[in-house]
Formats: C-alpha cells, sequence, structure tokens
C-alpha cells in the first residue's frame, strides 16, 4: 500500500460508491414478478437491453430490474408489446437531461425559473393514459420537453407538464398540444432574439465586443452579465405576460363578438322564415 493512501478513506469511499448489484436470470424473474420463461421473452423481443456475459453466465442489473418493472406497469395500463417496445425504442434514444437543461458550467444562472421534474415512464403514462404513443414521446423529446436520466425521464418545467395534463384532461389530444407547444416555443424564440438583440445592442455592446475579439471576459465583466441578467429577468417577464394577456383578451372579444353576430344572423332568418310561413 503507497505511504499516502489512508485505509480509512478507501473504506469510506467504498461505502460511499457501492459495487453494482448483478443478478442470475431466476433472480432477476424473481424480483420481477414474472417467469423466467417471460424474460427470455423479453429479452428475445429486446424489450431489455443484452445481459454482461461472464463465460455462459448471464448477469442482470439493477437497470435491467427497472426495465421490467416499466414494462409491468405499461402492461397494466392497457399498453401493447409492440406499443411498449416503440415507446422504449424512444426513450433509449432521447437526450440526456444535461443537454436539455445546459448543465454544462454556464456563466450565468440559467434565465428561466421553471421547475424540473422526475417522473418514471409509468408515471407519464398516468399523466397522458392512451396518448402516450411513441410518437408524441418521441415528438416531446425533439421540443425539448422531456430528457432521459437513467430510467427516469425529466420534464423540463412543472407548469408546462401541469398545462398539458390539465388540457388533455379537457379533451384536446395530446398530438394537438404538442403541435401549439411547438408553434409557442418558435414564437418565443422569437421574442427571446428581440430582448436578446436589446442587451446585446444597448446594454453589454462594450463587453461582448470584446469578448468577440477573442479577450475573455474578466471577473468583473462577468459579474455585470449575471447582475443584468438578474435585473432584466422581471422587466421581460412582465412585458410579455403583459402583452400576451391583451392579446388573449383581443382575441377572446374578437371571436365572442363574431360568434354573437353568427348567432344574430341566424335568429333573423329564422324569424323570417317563420314569418314567411304565417
Amino acid at each position: 500500500m503507497a505511504a499516502n493512501e489512508n485505509p480509512q478513506d478507501a473504506r469510506t469511499e467504498a461505502a460511499a460508491h457501492p459495487p453494482a448489484r448483478e443478478l442470475r436470470m431466476a433472480d432477476l424473474a424473481g424480483e420481477a414478478g414474472i417467469t423466467v420463461r417471460t424474460l427470455r421473452f423479453y429479452r428475445e423481443r429486446k424489450l431489455i437491453p443484452p445481459p454482461r456475459r461472464e463465460g455462459r453466465i448471464a448477469w442482470y442489473n439493477e437497470h435491467h430490474l427497472a426495465r421490467l418493472r416499466t414494462i409491468g406497469a405499461l402492461l397494466e395500463r392497457g399498453h401493447t408489446l409492440g406499443g411498449i417496445a416503440e415507446l422504449l425504442s424512444a426513450f433509449d434514444t432521447g437526450r440526456d437531461v444535461g443537454e436539455l437543461l445546459g448543465l454544462e458550467n454556464p456563466l450565468v444562472a440559467p434565465w428561466s425559473e421553471e421547475t424540473p421534474v422526475r417522473l418514471t415512464p409509468e408515471e407519464l403514462a398516468d399523466h397522458f393514459s392512451e396518448d402516450i404513443t411513441a410518437e408524441n414521446l418521441t415528438t416531446s423529446l425533439d421540443i425539448g420537453y422531456l430528457a432521459v436520466d437513467g430510467d427516469e425521464f425529466v420534464h423540463i418545467s412543472r407548469r408546462l407538464l401541469d398545462a398539458s395534463t390539465e388540457l388533455v384532461g379537457r379533451g384536446i389530444p395530446l398530438t394537438a398540444v404538442l403541435e401549439a407547444g411547438r408553434q409557442v416555443r418558435a414564437h418565443a424564440d422569437a421574442l427571446a432574439g428581440i430582448f436578446a438583440a436589446l442587451i446585446r445592442t444597448h446594454v453589454l455592446s462594450d463587453v461582448l465586443s470584446r469578448t468577440s475579439a477573442g479577450e475573455p471576459p474578466g471577473p468583473h465583466e462577468v459579474d455585470r452579465i449575471a447582475e443584468t441578467v438578474e435585473k432584466l429577468r422581471p422587466l421581460t417577464k412582465g412585458v410579455v405576460e403583459a402583452e400576451l394577456s391583451m392579446a388573449v383578451d383581443r382575441r377572446v372579444r374578437a371571436e365572442l363578438a363574431t360568434w354573437l353576430r353568427e348567432q344574430g344572423q341566424d335568429g333573423e332568418q329564422g324569424n323570417r322564415q317563420s314569418q314567411d310561413g304565417e
């Protein structure tokens, strides 16, 4: 043992990171509540990843167990094995959560104050019932509403998840909700571009010009950028919320006026037809 190696530190490290548990096929099937025959069938259908092989012995781990429990839960909710296979395929190709949430050491704190939500595949199915299809899951991953973290999903926003769940609960198909979300995202990106141009041109032009010339920002400039973002955050949110609320008010009033006018015309036509019949 090296002179500078502390046995106590090694034991503490081992306790903090215990070796991954591995299971034989029969033990895995027993913990998942299925038969070995069913496990073999799932493996042949590629519903679970291949095991680690050591000679003739196949070793499974906690990831396999989580996947089997997900399959069982989705079957209980009425999904077919074919549909589950498509869902799991979309799940396995989803973006990593670090990429979605921008966890790669950002220069300043995130502008958004949204709270991500961690969900198992079965919990996601509980939110949207039969609307959880491979196509809708792929769309959610593509838009950036969902990302994958191990055996779970991470939804980027509690508010967006709650709103989507409410809309689907009121009878709007999840496909339509996601398409609306894609359109809203495009408009939101355009609005963000307007505010970014204002900040870049009129607030941080000197800092950004030096940075674009290859000179890294110093600590004082980093603090200035962070302070600017923090001060402008509530202003931009206030402008967008005010304009959106007024736009919705104008649109609702116009739609109601059109509907009332059409109803009035229908009523007048009905009255005229009734008088002609007399």
